[in-house]
């Protein structure tokens, strides 16, 4: 068969085998994997535990070095998974193609609720499942509970349209590239024993908001509450802890920096929003919180980021100026975050302005007049007695925090960091002229330079 041959023809000959059309969020289709050059088909203990029982279970050995060689040259195409079933189409080295099927038995309703009984009572299993590991001890405990997630000898039952009648190379190699799917997520396994993750996190959550009202699910076999409540909790010894510290895997290599924020999702679609939800507004959120989210990433990654103090929360005030000034919104957006940040439209961009010089310090500086004490004044009037030579400086009216220009057009604002902040008068309105500086005359200089420069 060619491996160009059409789909449909191909469905209507395998189409009595089929099993009844999958539940929505029962069946997942993973794209075909590139080759595996150079490095094995499984590095988790449960991975291996699967081709484990595809080695045990097949009679010829050849065929299954003929398989392994199958899904390493990358002839396995895409694996669609489902209760009891994996399915994928796997060329030979003449192109054809062949439907390959591998079965694996279904847990029974009732296996199913001892496992989830058994889950609930140990939230440390579905932890580790969310972070797609599986780990001995759930195994453990669902065998203790008559629960067989993983499969043995004579499980991985063998179907393909090249109609042998045991393991051949291609139920082989169907059966190796799943291991690799296996690996990155153990829900693959679970979802072949009738569970897939959304339907299985549901009834997990189902169960835990029964036990926690006291009463169990009427569809479930769980025990009455008072008899749960008596178990003993099932943990792990301090020392047994400590010992496997030795032995557990290196933390794998810090992130990479991308070279950009990802790109936020577009909204404009044929949907009509929610009353009250604006699309252009919640992308400019998305895009304001990947640019937020890569410019942490790059700080927590730069040398000496741990002896750094954790930086204040802004207050939504602070962050509607914040947002004003990174995201450059449309003019309709900025007059709502100028409601937001508690200013008119038009003092929205002095405190622009502020936030571009200086954060949320200069935004501080913008809004608060505030009487220095008498050390943090006299400290302010040395450095400005010195900044300039005698006759040279500026003649200056000082007015608590701050001290202004003779004719009016310019100020020094004095921080309660010690920085003097410059500030000159446009438009009748004293506007940011520049970043802080220690230096005061530094300060002066740019706010007396023409606004333009």
């Amino acid at each position: 068969m060619s491996a160009g041959y059409e789909s449909d023809a191909f469905a209507d000959r395998y189409d009595s085998d089929e099993p009844d059309e999958p539940v929505p969020g029962q069946e997942r289709t993973f794209a075909a994997m590139p080759p595996a050059q150079g490095r094995g088909f499984a590095e988790s203990w449960w991975g291996r535990a699967w081709l484990k029982a595809l080695e045990d279970t097949a009679l010829d050995g050849q065929q299954l070095k003929k398989g392994r060689r199958f899904a390493r040259e990358g002839r396995v195409g895409a694996v669609s998974v489902r209760p009891g079933r994996i399915t994928a189409v796997v060329r030979d080295r003449d192109e054809s193609g062949y439907r390959s099927d591998v079965l694996l038995q279904e847990l029974t309703a009732e296996q199913w609720d001892r496992f989830l009984d058994m889950a609930v009572d140990r939230a440390g299993h579905i932890a580790a499942l969310l972070d797609r590991e599986m780990p001995p001890h759930l195994v453990e405990d669902a065998a203790a509970a008559g629960v067989d997630l993983l499969p043995g000898i004579g499980d991985l039952d063998p179907e393909c349209a090249c109609e042998a009648w045991d393991h051949c190379p291609h139920t082989a190699a169907l059966c190796y590239q799943v291991a690799r799917l296996l690996d990155q997520d153990p829900f693959v396994l679970l979802l072949m024993r009738g569970r897939g993750e959304r339907r299985l996190l549901d009834e997990l959550q189902a169960r835990i908001a029964a036990r926690a009202a006291g009463h169990a699910p009427s569809d479930t076999a769980a025990e009455p509450a008072e008899e749960s409540e008596g178990r003993p909790v099932r943990g792990v010894l301090a020392a047994e802890a400590f010992a496997a510290e030795g032995i557990l895997p290196p933390l794998p290599p810090a992130p990479a920096l991308p070279d950009a924020p990802g790109a936020a999702p577009s909204l404009d679609t044929e949907t009509d929003p929610e009353p009250g939800v604006d699309p252009t507004a919640l992308e400019m959120l998305a895009t304001d919180g990947a640019a937020r989210a890569h410019r942490m990433l790059a700080e927590a990654l730069s040398p000496g980021h741990a002896q750094q103090p954790v930086p204040a929360a802004l207050t939504p005030e602070q962050d509607a100026v914040r947002l004003a000034a990174d995201a450059r919104p449309e003019p309709w957006i900025a007059n709502r975050l100028a409601t937001g940040s508690g200013r008119q439209r038009a003092g929205l961009p002095a405190a622009v302005r502020a936030w571009q010089y200086g954060g949320a310090a200069a935004l501080a500086v913008l809004d608060e007049e505030w009487t220095p004490d008498a050390t943090a004044l006299a400290r302010a009037r040395t450095r400005l007695s010195g900044a300039w030579e005698e006759d040279e400086g500026p003649r200056l009216r000082a007015e608590r925090n701050r001290w202004t220009s003779a004719d009016g057009t310019v100020q020094l604002r004095y921080g309660r960091d010690g920085r003097w902040y410059p500030y000159r008068k446009e438009s009748g309105r004293w506007t940011p002229a520049g970043p802080s500086d220690e230096d005061p005359a530094a300060a002066w200089a740019d706010a007396a330079a023409p606004a333009d420069v």
